[in-house]
């Protein structure tokens, strides 16, 4: 049979050389259509530094959820992939295999380091898109860029030209970030805060002329090499007689003035503080105040300079150790007190970061800034996914500072700055004209060119770019909370001063994945998780599954492999579902499929549960792309799980086997049809999410032609709603329930028939749908009516619009029906007390929809009969 699927769901088969012939079919490309509305997402840009890691893998699934759907909905979708070149990163990877080989950057020079790189690049990148291929991502590779790319970089060239012009950009002495590792600048948020166990050290300087003694405490006593002053507050009694005298240094015996200075807290310690302009970025400001020398006493790589008198060629770490002993020998060193404290560490190489004055590029951020937040006002804001991440993104720009923007590195956007031995600089586009110029050495900061990449990658800044004149502003950016302010921020701020307008419309924002145990993955802690070591054990469907169901928006998800087991066999409960279906209705055509659900429409074919199954796939459709428009996957994923595993397999598939396994001919083909139609439809519903095993069981589908990745969203067709048929299958499906549940509690099996009494206002439907409830409860005898006598001695159950009794005589104790049926009667009682406790709200029944309101009275209307029944049965029982 050509439509067979196999036994069992093997995601290795179904996904081998899928996205191949996908990307032969260029089904992933731009509709071209003019007609439709564009959207457009830059996927955000992996860095060439190695494999994907499962937040990118998170980034990437949330991407082509959104990109899929909308390219079904018929909008005119790009989605433009590209990679981050990640200059210290990947500068570091490169030297790290070069030191295998015991060859050092310097020995190859600049050029051959490159070339290494560039290989490096190839290498990674050619890797990197194999995952994304296995992650199933429906990006469009022939508009894929590469922060280095040509066009790009001319983009970065003009920008930093432009800044420059402005005085936006300058280049300046400062206190920056140093990381001695690297030995390069990093801007703040390059910058990461961690705890560790460290000391204040107590040490005296000598008053010049005199035998008193001032007491200082720090947390880096090497950085004395480097005091240019002590300070004290003005109003400090304690030391008014010592200001405008001298201290000196302990062993290198420089002497230095005593300031006043607000920056000495009384309060604080001993209340006199040293300052070391060129290693503290407090002291820095001191030091403007007054004027003060700034010595820089550290070389690039961490190790004490010529200002270190004996302590030269030390490492930093090293020579507090020496220097700590020395003080101890002299007697200066008053005492150690053990402190728990906050240091910063290189992001990207995991060193403590040492603050150092040094002559670096900037960029000015106020006008900046002021511009983004302005924006935020105006009908031209980002929305982010959650709101709350509007606020996060509000509070870095109102509190940003300047951002060094130089890198000492090789790898990365050369400076466009050019010296001469004049001392003249020259800052344009292209090297200057004539000779005995030199370009600058440094690169720039990489999220500097990539924070272009959503108009840099559409050909900006050709404006007249086709792609930009179509795609620009971008639709949706997906990232997660910890480069709000590495990249979205830098985004916005760029765009705006640019294009004049947002980079993107929304931002949606994801957490972090963590361990079962809630912490971040790490290579210390050596429980990260590599995505392509599960889509080999699962498949991508069952990852992307679990990535897009596992949090809300905003929050962090915990990686389980339970989830993930649970996610395959979610796929595989729909695999077998398909395999039953084809195998009974492999040949019916697309034409008889219409023919069929149009009778079913106007009710001249067809039964209630077939009406019922089109009623809740038409619910379905709607709650699903609602909740997909508001990037709630999580919610929409549990929608179409509880359609799919519930009502739609567990409970229409087996009420149709009244039918497949009946006489009726005719019948038989309308059910066969409206299996098809909704499996159709659940497999397009699920496709943006698990987009392998779906576009397997779709092309095997006799009524479909085409890829489902082009095929039509489903939309809600009113012609199958049918409000009734739904309330009687769902009152149906209840007593049926009902029933069930309670021949366990009396511990009689299905097996077994006993007879069964249902009093309801709906007999009349109740009898037509007898045969479903006599195959699904197997009743000795089956009395429907809307009147009739209540036993004894019987097991009862109140669903919505009816009452159902078992007589059980010799089953059932008395007692424990009532204790059962008080236990129900206090269910119904709580969940009165909450709806009346809502529709007491005053606020919600003012702000409510009136149908959401009207939904809240309705359910008050059903708790409170059920729970008068049940009421009313507990009495009788009593009496008798």
């Amino acid at each position: 049979m050509t439509n067979e699927l196999t036994p069992k769901f093997n995601p290795t088969e179904v996904e081998a050389g899928r996205y191949e012939k996908w990307l032969e079919a260029d089904v992933f490309k731009p509709s071209g259509n003019p007609d439709a509305e564009p959207y457009s997402i830059v996927i955000p840009p992996p860095n060439v530094t190695g494999k994907l890691h499962l937040g990118h893998a998170w980034d990437t699934t949330l991407q082509d959820i959104i990109i899929r759907q909308k390219r079904m909905q018929g909008f005119d979708t790009l989605w433009l992939p590209g990679m981050d070149h990640a200059g210290i990163a990947t500068q570091a990877k490169v030297a790290a295999r070069l030191a295998e080989d015991g060859i050092l950057p310097q020995d190859l020079g600049r050029e051959k380091f490159l070339d290494k790189v560039w290989e490096w690049k190839d290498e990674y990148a050619t890797t990197i898109k194999e995952q994304w291929g296995k992650m199933g991502i429906s990006v469009d590779y022939s508009r894929e860029r590469f922060t280095l790319d040509e066009g790009l970089s001319q983009a970065v060239r003009k920008v930093f030209v432009q800044l420059y012009n402005k005085g936006w950009i300058y280049r300046g002495e400062k206190l920056i970030n140093w990381d001695p590792k690297a030995m390069t600048a990093l801007s703040d948020i390059e910058v990461i805060h961690k705890e560790i166990d460290g000391a204040f050290y107590h040490i005296t300087y000598q008053i010049e002329g005199s035998d008193e003694f001032v007491e200082i405490a720090t947390t880096r006593p090497e950085t004395f090499l480097g005091d240019t002053a002590v300070i004290v507050n003005e109003k400090d009694e304690r030391y008014k007689h010592l200001v405008g005298k001298n201290v000196i240094l302990p062993i290198i015996n420089r002497v230095i003035p005593i300031l006043t200075d607000d920056h000495a807290d009384m309060e604080k310690g001993t209340g006199v503080v040293k300052i070391t302009p060129a290693h503290d970025p407090n002291d820095f400001e001191v030091a403007m105040r007054h004027d003060l020398p700034m010595i820089n006493m550290m070389n690039n790589d961490g190790t004490i300079n010529e200002n270190g008198g004996k302590y030269e060629g030390l490492d930093r770490f090293e020579a507090r150790k020496q220097i700590v002993a020395d003080l101890k020998e002299l007697g200066q060193l008053v005492d150690i007190k053990p402190v728990r404290h906050e240091v910063g560490h290189s992001e990207r190489t995991g060193v403590v970061v040492e603050p150092r004055l040094s002559t670096q590029w900037f960029v000015k951020m106020d006008e900046l800034a002021k511009n983004a937040i302005a924006n935020q006002t105006t009908e031209d804001a980002v929305e982010f996914y959650p709101p709350r991440f509007n606020d996060t993104f509000m509070q870095w720009m109102e509190n940003v500072h300047d951002w060094v923007i130089s890198r000492q590195l090789w790898w990365g956007h050369q400076i466009p700055a050019w010296y001469n031995e004049a001392g003249e600089m020259y800052v344009g586009e292209e090297a200057p004209e004539g000779e005995g110029w030199t370009q600058d050495e440094d690169v720039l900061d990489t999220w500097f060119s990539s924070a272009l990449w959503p108009f840099s990658t559409m050909g900006w800044p050709d404006e007249n770019s086709a792609d930009f004149k179509r795609y620009f502003p971008t639709s949706t950016l997906v990232t997660g909370y910890d480069i709000i302010f590495f990249w979205v921020s830098r985004m916005i701020f760029q765009s705006l001063e640019f294009t004049g307008k947002s980079p993107f419309h929304n931002v949606l924002i994801h957490g972090l994945i963590r361990d079962e145990e809630g912490r971040k993955m790490s290579k210390s802690l050596g429980n990260g998780i590599d995505p392509m070591d599960v889509i080999e054990k699962y498949g991508a469907d069952a990852l992307r599954w679990f990535l897009s169901n596992g949090s809300a928006p905003g929050q962090d998800v915990r990686f389980s492999y339970d989830k993930m087991d649970a996610a395959w066999n979610f796929i595989n409960k729909i695999w077998n579902v398909s395999r039953y279906i084809l195998m009974n209705a492999e040949d019916v055509s697309a034409d008889a499929v219409s023919s069929a659900l149009t009778k079913v429409a106007n009710k001249t074919a067809g039964n209630v549960t077939d009406r019922w199954i089109l009623t809740r796939l038409n619910d379905t459709a709607r709650r699903v792309t609602e909740q997909m428009d508001k990037f709630e996957f999580g919610v929409a994923g549990h929608i179409l799980y509880n359609f799919i595993w519930d009502e739609f397999a567990n409970w229409y598939l087996e009420l149709t086997k009244e039918v497949m396994f009946g006489e009726d001919e005719a019948e038989k083909d309308i059910t066969r049809a409206v299996l098809l139609h909704v499996l159709d439809q659940v497999l397009r519903l699920l496709h943006p999410i698990m987009p392998f095993f779906t576009e397997e069981i779709f092309e095997k589908l006799p009524n479909t032609s085409g890829s489902i990745v082009v095929a039509e969203y489903p939309k809600v067709r009113p012609e199958f709603n049918d409000d009734k048929a739904s309330e009687g299958v769902t009152m149906l499906i209840e007593l049926i329930t009902a029933v069930r549940n309670i021949r366990a509690e009396v511990n009689t099996p299905l097996s077994k028939a006993v007879p069964m009494l249902i009093k309801s206002e709906h007999a009349d439907f109740l009898n037509a749908v007898s045969p479903y409830i006599s195959r699904f409860t197997n009743p000795s005898e089956l009395t429907i009516a809307k009147d009739l006598a209540v036993p004894e001695q019987a097991m009862s159950a109140v669903i919505t619009g009816a009452e159902l009794y078992l007589p059980l005589a010799g089953l059932i104790n008395i007692e424990e029906e009532i204790a059962r049926l008080e236990k129900e009667l206090a269910k119904w009682q709580k969940e009165l007390d909450l709806v009346n406790k809502k529709l007491g709200n005053e606020r919600f029944v003012a702000n409510a929809k009136a149908k959401v309101v009207q939904k809240e009275k309705d359910k008050l209307a059903d708790y409170q009969e059920k729970f008068d029944t049940v009421k009313a049965r507990i009495a009788e029982l009593k009496e008798n």
